[in-house]
């Protein structure tokens, strides 16, 4: 009976092992998503209080700020901005990969997207293109691959990454994260980069030189005699106007929330396009009705069956 039982207590003792092996690692995991936590939420609140002044008085006529780099090859836009939405709603549509085709597609250059969950692995397949209406065979795919980041009462982050895009095009990446300021307001984080090789940079520098001499950015380099504002060209200009798009996708989704189901594709193509025109130097590119028809096309296209 003794030996049984000191058999029994060996067998238990080797069983347990694991088991408390597996808890440990769940409780350094978890002491690591909360400080993982802590350290977003107190950096995005202290980036809060500093960029008091350029939330409060920009051009931009909504309190936002946004920046660009450029270095070794890589381009960076980064926008920081105050959106009137509960942060529950704003974690609720951005902090999962459920809506992101739904704001994507309102971009000029998205003429496809579909989320596909295949072995674990989370991606939005997208098709970019021209700023027209376009077949889908002249257009690119590029894979966003979809990353979970922290999440918790107060903070939430993800990102998106993809190796290639158009051309020699590499390492995109769309990351955002975002705190509650109050009841009714959130403070949000929206960064997109990639990065170039000769062949787009040959591409780039050809489309500055022809349909893109005049186009231009958000950052004011310079001023002339005049006062009047000379503003960034160039991977900068056209990472920050990407940027803007983007960031105002993400406003016109939330904001479309508030409709019934059936009408909220047309409030945010309504709401996309006048934030858009809003900016006219550097987001105008189609008419109201020119863009309202092509996205039309372009989501009933990504909504059918095995598309």
């Amino acid at each position: 009976m003794e030996r049984e039982e000191s058999r029994l207590r060996s067998t238990l003792s080797r069983l347990s092992r694991p088991l408390m092996a597996c808890a440990a690692l769940a409780l350094v995991l978890c002491g690591a998503a909360q400080a993982q936590n802590q350290t977003g939420m107190a950096a995005m609140k202290s980036r809060y209080e500093e960029l008091q002044g350029e939330l409060s008085n920009n051009a931009y006529q909504r309190p936002l700020y946004l920046n660009s780099r450029e270095q070794d090859s890589t381009v960076k836009g980064d926008i920081y901005a105050v959106l009137a939405y509960p942060f529950a709603q704003v974690r609720e549509a951005l902090d999962s990969p459920d809506h992101w085709c739904d704001i994507l597609i309102l971009h000029l250059n998205t003429k496809y997207c579909r989320l596909l969950r295949e072995g674990g692995k989370t991606t939005l397949r997208m098709q970019v293109g021209k700023k027209t209406e376009q077949d889908l065979n002249d257009t690119y795919r590029v894979d966003l691959r979809y990353h979970g980041g922290s999440s918790a009462a107060e903070y939430f982050s993800s990102s998106m990454l993809a190796d290639k895009g158009p051309l020699d095009t590499s390492n995109y990446r769309i990351e955002i994260e975002a705190i509650p300021l109050d009841e009714r307001r959130s403070f949000l984080h929206f960064s997109y980069a990639y990065s170039y090789g000769m062949a787009s940079r040959l591409a780039m520098r050809a489309y500055l030189m022809t349909v893109g001499r005049d186009k231009v950015g958000f950052s004011v380099v310079k001023r002339d005699a005049n006062g009047q504002a000379q503003y960034v060209s160039g991977s900068r200009a056209t990472v920050e106007r990407n940027t803007m798009r983007y960031y105002l996708a993400i406003d016109a989704y939330l904001a479309a929330l508030e409709a019934p189901a059936g009408e909220r594709l047309e409030k945010r193509l309504a709401a996309w396009y006048g934030a858009t025109e809003q900016y006219p130097r550097q987001l105008h590119e189609l008419t109201r009705e020119e863009y309202l028809s092509m996205k039309r096309k372009e989501v009933a296209r990504q909504q059918k069956p095995g598309s």
